[in-house]
């Protein structure tokens, strides 16, 4: 499965792979394609989509996936296709049967021969050992979360927020849980927060109509309200009548089914009901939104109403989040009861002393403030395979700590066996890998110990836990194999560009590599472990569906070519990493795109990837793909460009993760600096001649970049970029820079807001009005501190209907044609 030129690409073999219905490129070769932004821009439409949710049939002859054809229009959605393992009849299925396809996610029985899934609303059985599928749900009411019971002859299910078991032998129906909205009050099946309405099906627990009958539990009115009550009941026999029969009746109904319900709280919403392998418990994830928090608007200005129409946002970073606990519910008598994390606080600097007052009006010595329940927020359960043992994962609202805390639950009462703690944030590739080892003794799970995620184990009975695998590199995806006596790893071993798929024992030792072409393995296994579906691709050849046996050395056949024909007419650069030294020592990876033909003195960009922590120097196909198309037309242009891969970067374990804490702008942007100077030392750039560029993060540090090197760069385009980070989002904002109102000098230090007023070259602002995620907000925030500030030399352009990805090619080509114009302007 070498990397191949596309220029030997066959236009037949393109044609060969199409499905039916589909158009077949013209058997003369296609025509020479000539590099301009609206050509680049058609993305999808020139470089293809990828294949995604890749699955197997049963028998592992075939391949099914998601997929479009880039002639499809852009809003079409991806379709599902089937392929035979050989290569042949590639076709797209019918909506019908697409239906009938096997799932992508759900829930495998123990034997692993069926899943167990939800679909629109309804349940659904798949067979692998005849690769049927079986619909076991058609109701008006929405069920989800299906999984197996232990026995593998019932699922459970959630609907209207309670739980139910199902027998796939007979049908019959049972309600394990009797969970209310706050105020509901009403019969067993009553919807909690979030439920769509309506009870149980047949069975145990309440019939169709369930929900819906007398309230049991009456609501009490006013202190006149009530009065009238009582007089009435006194003076009107029927009245009487109608109370005693209503006494009766829940009487019998609570002596039938003792089950005591649990009612919700104001604000409180239950999701993720989970049986307990053994049935004797149900497991709830119980979220309670923060008091006073306020949520942003997004307008969204061209509507089919014509009228502007409000799009809801998210809270702001340091606003107050939700409280997320686990609840254990017996399901015989209802009795709940909390997970206890056992996690503790001192009381914040400054706390007042209470002081306890005597018998007789004195008072006792003032008592210091005792400590507090710290906040922390649990995952669900995972149980053991013989359903006797449960863990979970804990994680502080700061994110500087995680547990891995075994759990009891009959009392909620947990025990700690595993303790994570980093003094910026906890996380990594795999920072939530968590599962059950074959002998139901020991969990395994991921973590950066070493300053790299590597894989452990720990003894449910406790103790420290065990390396399985060490390496300065990171494990990206860790699953263990049926019989569990095997992993199956993906990870950076073999260089930190590269993805490639191993094979280790479940005890540890020599890992053995099974993919071999340098770039990018993402492995689908076959049901039999047999066979690897791989979506592979190289720096220069996008994303496609190969098939290999699952031994070391076996040969790869492609199933799939997504792209245009006339995308293969290019000679798209294998583009080279270079390394440099940075100022503090470190060496930095980039990619460097270098004109044959440059001449010293000539000019340069750097092109800043966005998300922070994300890896975009590496030999598989970039997500960034209109970028790098557009790289190579800047080159035709004559400017280098340099894409780094700066601190914070994923790819390169946890000192380079976390070295942004408290200050984003800091080391990310003297990487880019160092980037600058070694194009100007090493490679002859003029150093007056030198722009950057970049979307959402790479937004934000062209605006730091701009702002507090104004020496540096003479241009720079922020595209999306976020200008406060006062502004953003709670979950990933505080994690590196803490939350404003205790760290403010970590958001002043970080935002480019406060360091507009030294702006000196030429600044183009790009931003889609409708983004949801770095909202337009940011940028009108900016735009008023710089016409306050009178700066002059900077140029706003907004996308009425783009999101924070743009989609429209229009939308594209736009932009990217007024970055071009700011450097062929400003640097050429």
């Amino acid at each position: 499965m070498r990397p191949v030129h596309q220029k030997s690409i066959a236009i037949v073999v393109s044609a060969l792979l199409l499905p039916a219905g589909v158009p077949a490129q013209p058997p003369s070769p296609a025509k020479k394609l000539v590099l301009t932004i609206d050509t680049i821009m058609r993305g999808p439409g020139l470089v293809g989509y990828e294949p995604t949710e890749v699955r197997w049939s049963g028998d592992g002859e075939r391949i099914y996936f998601r997929w479009k054809q880039p002639t499809d229009p852009i809003e079409h959605e991806l379709d599902t296709y089937v392929v035979n393992r050989n290569g042949s009849d590639l076709h797209k299925l019918t909506d019908q049967e697409a239906a009938l396809a096997p799932p992508v996610f759900g829930d495998r029985s123990r034997d692993h021969k069926r899943m167990v899934y939800a679909r629109n609303g309804d349940i659904y059985l798949y067979d692998y050992s005849n690769d049927r599928c079986r619909q076991i749900t058609k109701t008006a009411d929405a069920e989800s979360n299906p999984r197996f019971t232990r026995d593998g002859n019932h699922i459970s299910f959630t609907r209207a927020n309670n739980l139910y078991v199902m027998s796939l032998e007979d049908g019959s129906l049972v309600q394990m849980t009797d969970i209310r909205a706050a105020g509901a009050g009403g019969a067993a099946g009553a919807p909690a927060a979030g439920g769509r309405g309506g009870g149980g099906g047949q069975g145990q627990g309440g019939g169709r109509g369930a929900g819906r009958g007398v309230d049991s539990d009456e609501q009490k009115g006013t202190e006149s309200q009530e009065h009238m009550k009582t007089e009435e009941r006194q003076l009107l026999e029927i009245l009487r009548d109608r109370a005693e029969l209503k006494k009766e009746q829940d009487e019998r109904r609570k002596k039938e089914n003792p089950r005591k319900p649990f009612t919700l709280q104001a604000r409180q919403t239950a999701t993720n009901l989970q049986l307990s392998p053994d049935e004797k418990f149900v497991t709830a994830t119980i979220s309670e939104a923060g008091e006073g928090t306020k949520n942003t608007i997004v307008p969204n200005y061209v509507t089919d109403s014509v009228y502007t129409e409000d799009i809801p946002g998210r809270t702001k970073v340091g606003d107050r989040q939700p409280r997320v606990r686990i609840a254990i519910l017996n399901v015989e008598t209802g009795e709940v009861k909390w997970v206890d994390h056992g996690q503790r606080e001192k009381p914040p600097e400054g706390a007042v002393k209470t002081e306890i007052p005597r018998e007789g009006g004195e008072g006792r010595p003032p008592r210091p403030p005792t400590e507090r329940e710290r906040d922390v927020q649990l995952l669900q359960p995972v149980w053991s395979e013989d359903g006797s043992k449960a863990v979970l994962y804990a994680r502080s609202a700061d994110n500087k700590d995680r547990w891995i805390l075994a759990v009891d639950p009959a009392t909620g009462k947990t025990r700690v066996l595993v303790d994570l703690h980093d003094d910026a944030w906890v996380d990594g590739p795999g920072a939530f890998t968590l599962g059950w080892m074959k002998n139901d003794r020991d969990v395994y799970f991921q973590s950066e110990k070493t300053g790299y995620s590597q894989l452990y184990t720990v003894a449910f009975d406790g103790g420290e836990p065990k390396a399985l695998t060490s390496g300065k590199w990171e494990i990206d995806r860790a699953e263990l194999s049926q019989d569990k006596s095997r992993f199956f790893l993906t990870t950076s071993e073999a260089d930190p560009g590269e993805r490639q798929f191993y094979e280790t024992s479940s005890d540890g030792g020599a890992r053995t590599r099974i993919t071999s072409e340098p770039g990018n393995h993402n492995v689908s296994i076959s049901h039999d472990e047999r066979w690897l579906a791989d979506i592979y691709s190289y720096t220069n050849k996008p994303p496609e569906i190969y098939v290999q046996e699952n031994r070391p050395g076996a040969a790869a056949r492609k199933l799939t070519t997504s792209p245009a024909s006339e995308f293969f007419t290019y000679p798209w650069l294998d583009v080279p990493i270079v390394t440099f030294p940075a100022r503090d020592g470190a060496t930095l990876r980039a990619r460097f795109y270098k004109p044959a033909n440059f001449k010293k003195g000539g000019p340069a960009v750097i092109f800043v990837h966005g998300a922070g922590y994300l890896q975009n120097v590496h030999r598989w196909w970039s997500s960034y793909f209109h970028e790098y198309m557009f790289h190579h037309l800047l080159m035709e242009r004559g400017y280098e460009v340099l894409d780094i891969d700066y601190r914070g970067s994923a790819g390169y374990g946890r000192d380079w993760r976390t070295a942004i804490f408290r200050h984003m702008g800091g080391k990310d942007l003297d990487d880019q600096v160092d980037g600058a100077k070694w194009l100007v030392s090493q490679q002859g750039v003029d150093p007056k001649r030198i722009g950057i560029y970049g979307g959402s993060y790479g937004g934000f540090i062209t605006l730091m970049a701009m702002f507090t090197q104004p020496d540096v760069f003479a241009a720079g385009a922020a595209l999306r970029p976020v200008s406060d980070w006062a502004q953003y989002n709670h979950g990933y904002t505080s994690n590196i820079l803490n939350v404003p109102q205790s760290d403010p000098e970590a958001y002043r230090q970080s935002s480019p807001i406060y360091f507009a007023q030294n702006l000196k070259g030429a600044l183009l602002i790009c931003h889609g009005m409708v983004d949801t995620n770095v909202q337009f907000q940011d940028t009108v925030l900016l735009v008023q501190r710089l016409i306050e500030l009178h700066k002059e030399n900077w140029e706003l352009a907004v996308y009425p209907v783009e999101n924070h990805g743009f989609v429209q090619p229009s939308s594209w080509a736009d932009e990217y044609k007024r970055i071009l114009h700011l450097f062929d302007t400003k640097l050429k």
